[in-house]
């Protein structure tokens, strides 16, 4: 668990994740209930949250719905759909509680025994602060869990933000005698500096709560595993690194699976901005517009936002052009509606840069694809997570052919050019970590602006291999923790490599 949104616990969940799948224990992640539009699709279709996806990765394990069974997906400030055992059930706002839990925790408690049968450890992760004490009443996620498994808890502090002492003092303080003593240590999370400077702090923390110290984890940049948190994303609003292609990503206020352009940060030619504010985007070379959770919504506040007039002087400026799920429906010409899923009115006139139309229905597709860059040949994979149909779209100017949808083969087009290239459509996430079409990708734009373009993926493609970058991840946890102590929780005794001695604190 944490002290609150933000502090490192889906990374270190990871971390520990591969740190006992190498160890040779059968390992899975477990997060009851995730908040997020960051979705990714099981091999049946089923929606489950990015992060436990990456994390049944770390494990060498496929991910399943039931490692994360409840999914709440925010439609607006106080709404959201309600995503269980990776179906979409209903849809609820925050005076919903009572409903709510009484539907979720079912669910939960099934999931939790189906994972505690096959497996000999489960590595859960908490959401949020470990002590909300106003949600205490409508909790399923922080500790009825850890008394439903049993479970000791580690509690993690981010010091990047300043005051990780005083959260972590704090959020002991506010938690009741049963809670208290589940708690085994701390994790202090994204330091950076003189460890000696610390350690005061470190035994007044322990003296205080009369609980111990368990590792001081260094601040991680470029770790080159997907991250799941849009508060992950304010730090990123406005990029100061210099390169020569510029990408805005446009950053909805609804904004979904903006994983999709991670891969990016692993080419060292390519700067990715979210931008809120048209005002003060700088000048781009690709803009796009991401998924999200609403169509209608996040349109009208592109609109109100200014994005339309900033998108008319892109285009003039012959900048490209590129809109995924719920940003290629906003590109085509208009979104029907007749059935109010998204919206009151059953006809939104859209953007207009694409000859498509876009129509809803309830029943929403989730399949994994893999299909073909029809221009190049390049193979990418990729899902498709939407309720809107895409019609009007012609074979002369689709982008990508599918080949097999679901495991299943296929044949369909997918994606849709504008007459000039320059406006690209499409509802495939995950294009982008394909590390041979992204970076055609960003050749094309290197070419058309007279660079050359470099033929293959800067860095070594092994950083697009997350195998690589979960080990990284995991030595740095061993390496700067006391594993031989974390491990005694979970009733193991630890033989790993890295642990140095016991640090001086």
């Amino acid at each position: 668990m944490g002290t609150a949104s933000d502090v490192g616990k889906s990374t270190v969940t990871t971390a520990l994740c591969r740190v006992f799948a190498r160890a040779g224990i059968r390992v899975a992640p477990f997060k009851s209930q995730n908040m997020s539009n960051n979705a990714a699709v099981c091999s049946d279709g089923g929606e489950i949250g990015r992060a436990q996806a990456v994390q049944a990765q770390a494990c060498r394990l496929e991910p399943v719905v039931d490692m994360n069974p409840v999914l709440l997906k925010p439609e607006s400030e106080r709404d959201c759909q309600v995503v269980i055992h990776g179906q979409a059930r209903f849809h609820m706002n925050a005076s919903e509680d009572g409903r709510y839990r009484a539907e979720a925790w079912p669910a939960i408690v099934r999931s939790y025994q189906a994972l505690a049968e096959n497996f000999d450890l489960i590595v859960i992760e908490g959401a949020g602060g470990a002590a909300e004490v106003n949600l205490r009443h409508c909790d399923v996620v922080n500790w009825p869990i850890a008394e439903l498994a049993d479970a000791p808890v580690l509690l993690l502090g981010d010091i990047d933000k300043g005051g990780v002492l005083a959260s972590l003092v704090g959020t002991v303080e506010l938690l009741s005698d049963a809670e208290r003593k589940r708690i085994r240590g701390f994790l202090i999370n994204k330091f950076r500096g003189e460890l000696a400077l610390l350690e005061p702090g470190l035994r007044f923390l322990e003296q205080r709560t009369g609980l111990p110290v368990l590792g001081v984890l260094p601040y991680l940049q470029r770790l080159g595993i997907p991250q799941e948190d849009s508060a992950a994303l304010d730090g990123l609003l406005m990029n100061t690194r210099q390169a020569p292609v510029k990408i805005g990503v446009i950053h909805f206020p609804l904004i979904s699976n903006y994983t999709d352009f991670q891969p990016f940060e692993d080419e060292p030619d390519v700067v990715v901005h979210y931008l809120s504010d048209p005002l003060t985007a700088p000048a781009l070379d690709v803009l796009i517009l991401p998924g999200t959770k609403s169509t209608a919504a996040d349109l009208r506040w592109l609109r109100s936002a200014g994005w339309e007039d900033f998108l008319v002087r892109h285009r003039r400026a012959r900048g490209w052009t590129l809109g995924i799920c719920g940003g290629y429906q906003m590109l085509g010409r208009r979104i029907v509606d007749t059935d109010r899923i998204e919206s009151r009115q059953a006809e939104i006139i859209a953007l207009g840069l694409l000859p498509v139309e876009t129509i809803f229905q309830r029943e929403k597709i989730t399949d994994r694809v893999i299909a073909v860059h029809l221009s190049s040949g390049l193979p990418v994979e990729g899902y498709e997570i939407h309720a809107g149909r895409i019609t009007g779209s012609i074979a002369s100017s689709a982008v990508f052919k599918v080949i097999k949808r679901g495991g299943a083969a296929a044949d369909s087009l997918d994606g849709t050019y504008s007459d000039d290239k320059r406006v690209i459509g499409t509802s495939i996430h995950g294009l982008f970590d394909s590390p041979a079409f992204r970076r055609k990708f960003i050749d094309t734009v290197r070419e058309s602006k007279g660079l050359a373009a470099l033929g293959r993926s800067v860095r070594d493609e092994a950083r697009a291999d997350h195998n690589a970058a979960f080990d990284r991840l995991a030595d740095t946890f061993e390496e700067h923790t006391d594993m031989p102590r974390i491990a005694a929780f979970a009733g193991l005794t630890w033989k790993g490599r890295h642990y140095r001695d016991r640090l001086s604190w």
